[in-house]
């Protein structure tokens, strides 16, 4: 019978949330918005992402902290957000986490509502100038202040969404650090191999 006591521990949990945080965003930014960019009108795109950024910026802001719920001690060092909070791991996971969370919040709770509410402001002045945001110019002066504002707003949404995707990479490092620190210790000592499923679970975040 398979050996389920990994499952008692922190360590599945934690690599799962890492694993669908980081998914999430590469998806997010690398393929689902660029392909629905090029695949629909400019309209229909526009209200897709209306309803899919709330919920990414939800998900970019609750998976940091889930991260750090499920943080594996170290040796005999604190779990969960102790451990995440641990001096020691300033720059590996605190940093990174707090990074990545702060830029998911400030998307989520204040740039991507300002954003919402210039592409409604939008609207409104097409309908008064009888002509799309994005048609070529000359526009209105009123029109030509959305779109300044619009493009301050979405850029620094977009850079905040890199900065996050970024930390969550900067924490992937640290915890591939220890994966390779925990493999060398298991080659190092053949001793510890025989049990090598279970064990080896046992061992993945307890170094």
């Amino acid at each position: 019978m398979a050996d389920v006591s990994i499952f008692n521990t922190l360590a599945p949990y934690h690599i799962l949330a890492y694993g669908t945080h980081l998914g999430a965003q590469t998806w997010q930014t690398f393929v689902s918005g660029i392909t629905a960019y090029q695949t629909l009108e400019r309209s229909q795109f526009s209200a897709l992402q209306q309803r899919v950024f709330p919920r990414y910026f939800t998900l970019q802001t609750a998976f940091p902290l889930i991260i750090a719920l499920t943080y594996p001690g170290v040796g005999l060092g604190a779990s969960s957000y102790h451990g995440a909070l641990a001096p020691a791991n300033q720059w590996s996971v605190l940093y990174p986490l707090t990074t990545a969370f702060v830029c998911g919040f400030l998307n989520l709770v204040f740039v991507g509502p300002k954003t919402a509410e210039l592409i409604r402001l939008r609207k409104v002045q097409e309908t008064r100038d009888g002509k799309k945001s994005i048609d070529p110019p000359p526009h209105s002066k009123d029109m030509l202040g959305l779109n300044k504002r619009f493009a301050r707003v979405h850029g620094a949404s977009a850079l905040l969404n890199l900065v996050s995707l970024g930390a969550s990479i900067w924490y992937g490092v640290g915890l591939s650090a220890r994966l390779v620190s925990v493999l060398l210790y298991v080659f190092e000592r053949p001793q510890l191999r025989a049990p090598a499923p279970q064990y080896f679970g046992c061992l993945l975040f307890t170094l």
